[in-house]
């Protein structure tokens, strides 16, 4: 983009806003705009002149709830949610983004509480549903499937019908009814490819330019970690392959802050001119010494709005960032890498079994996802070879047989001395956003390591693709 066009199109947003100043979507695009400039604050303030104008505005409260939200200020968010609902007390929509966000906070009996409500209030919502099947340890009942059979019967598509698929495999699991919890969790699968697509070769077409690129002789030219700079740690793996219950532990030490899942390296190596999936790897390796360093200090740079600490550790916990391994090494000497596995069976059908956003691409049948996990080996292996002790890999089923055991191993290979405040990681008060929010609030225990049994009658395509 040439030098000013931001401004200039800053300079269109906020003149939209000051000709219609009850628009709505002439607020979403300034709001959206500010935010993806890492200016949050000023989208925030934006809103409050709207409500301070117009106090009984309840779009604005709902966009500025939506704004913390995204922000990852869940608390600030919750107030703006509780004015909201007070305001709006009929609206199914407003109760539904205020459970979310009191699931994030670890406030599961009110998020519940509020699921509920949206239901009362739109029965048929299957992002309400969804949010219930969500808390992983709550249980639907008979009245429950009922329930959603009759709102799957009036369904008109999208991604609210691909969430009630979803939550209709958990009800029915809690059931035991097997076949008909896999066939509903198939079909939101189905669906959702429609709206979400992924390509398999795509992922495939990277994993070889990462061994083309990334070679030992490359990797050992890599900068040396500059004392003192910022340390990212990144948690990298499957989906549902234990990365949260891993940052979560770490969370819990006093020099490690956790951001969550970030975007940025992705946002980086799309950056870098060539959009399709492996041009990104190709190109960086023709980049130089200087280039590299700029690229790591841009990640840095962009990653500062989420950090509140001066902890000399952070964490960026986004599982994709597995194909980033080499471009990490080079951009971020300083940085470490844990790469977390979970048995290929289980790990595999609970990514079956989950649903990601739409800005998330992932496979949508268990052979594509056998293939995905394989690529995914394949690719940290080639780098952890290429480089060795850069990336540290922990087995999600060793830690559930040995936690204390597993944790101090994994401290002393990030550096770190022992803290008996991770082996309490469940008593962790922060923000958690992924699916497994509520399951990294309890202590470590063997509940979900062998739930795919259940289903192993038709996971042939995963036990295939071991062959």
């Amino acid at each position: 983009m040439a030098n000013g066009a931001p401004n200039l199109r800053e300079q269109r947003l906020r003149r939209a806003v000051e000709e219609e100043p009850a628009s709505v979507q002439a607020h979403v695009d300034l709001c959206t705009f500010l935010c993806d400039a890492g200016r949050g604050d000023d989208a925030v303030a934006l809103l409050d002149d709207v409500l301070e104008r117009t106090p009984d505005a309840p779009w604005a409260l709902s966009l500025k709830a939506g704004v913390l939200d995204a922000e990852r200020r869940a608390e600030e968010a919750l107030v703006v949610h509780e004015a909201l609902i007070a305001r709006a007390p009929q609206a199914a929509v407003p109760w539904l983004n205020y459970g979310h966000t009191l699931k994030t906070v670890g406030r599961p009996a009110d998020a519940i509480a509020a699921y509920r409500r949206a239901l009362a209030l739109d029965p048929d919502n299957g992002f309400a549903w969804h949010g219930l099947a969500s808390l992983r340890t709550y249980r639907f009942g008979l009245d429950d499937v009922m329930a959603m059979e009759r709102a799957l019967s009036r369904a008109r598509g999208g991604l609210g019908t691909v969430q009630l698929h979803f939550a209709m495999g958990k009800a029915y699991a809690d059931q035991d009814r097997f076949e008909a919890s896999f066939r509903h969790y198939a079909k939101a699968n189905d669906l959702r490819s429609g709206l979400v697509p992924y390509d398999a070769d795509a992922t495939s077409d990277l994993v070889r330019a990462i061994r083309a690129v990334f070679t030992p002789g490359r990797l050992a030219r890599a900068a040396t970690p500059v004392r003192g700079a910022p340390a990212p740690i990144f948690i990298v793996g499957m989906p549902r392959s234990g990365s949260t219950l891993i940052e979560q532990i770490l969370a819990s030490h006093p020099l490690v802050e956790a951001l969550g899942e970030r975007h940025e390296l992705n946002e980086i190596a799309a950056g870098l001119g060539d959009t399709s999936p492996a041009g990104w790897a190709s190109l960086v390796g023709t980049l130089g010494a200087d280039e590299l360093r700029e690229l790591g200090d841009r990640y840095l740079e962009s990653v500062r709005r989420y950090r509140h600490s001066d902890r000399p550790f952070f964490t960026d916990k986004m599982p994709a960032n597995w194909q980033y391994a080499g471009l990490i090494r080079f951009i971020l000497p300083q940085a470490k890498i844990i790469d977390v596995r979970r048995h290929r069976l289980a790990c595999c059908f609970s990514a079956f079994t989950t649903y990601f956003n739409s800005r998330t691409p992932m496979p949508a049948n268990l052979a594509d996802l056998a293939r995905y996990y394989d690529d995914y080996v394949d690719a940290v292996d080639h780098v952890d070879m290429a480089s060795p002790g850069f990336i540290h890999k922990v087995c999600y089923e060793d830690l559930i047989d040995d936690v204390e055991g597993e944790v101090r191993h994994l401290l002393a290979r990030l550096d770190l001395p022992f803290d008996s405040g991770c082996l309490r990681f469940h008593e962790n008060p922060r923000a958690v956003y992924t699916p497994s929010a509520q399951q990294v609030r309890q202590p470590i225990n063997r509940d979900g390591l062998e739930r795919w049994r259940s289903y192993e009658i038709w996971l042939d395509p995963l036990k295939n693709a071991q062959a």
